[in-house]
């Protein structure tokens, strides 16, 4: 039986659908602070998923996958031209 790092438990529930809370990050995969909590988020996002933060008025912070925009894959484009869709 293989267990289930933190990383891939948050990637799982966000892929399923699921926005994650920092708060929820920690009590239910085992993440530290939310500090640890954004920097696995920040390696996500440059392994290439879709990682958005959503930010209510009560400063609660929210993690979920969702589509990049065409602003966003043009902007990737430009910065690593074709080679970024090979």
């Amino acid at each position: 039986m293989t267990t289930k790092t933190k990383t891939q438990k948050l990637l799982t529930a966000l892929n399923n659908g699921t926005e994650v809370t920092v708060a929820q990050a920690i009590s239910r995969y085992g993440f530290e602070n939310a500090s640890a909590v954004s920097s696995v988020v920040r390696n996500l996002r440059t392994e290439g998923y879709s990682i958005y933060t959503n930010t209510n008025a009560n400063g609660v912070v929210r993690y979920r996958i969702g589509k990049p925009t065409r602003a966003i894959v043009a902007a990737g484009y430009s910065v690593l031209g074709g080679s970024a869709f090979a």
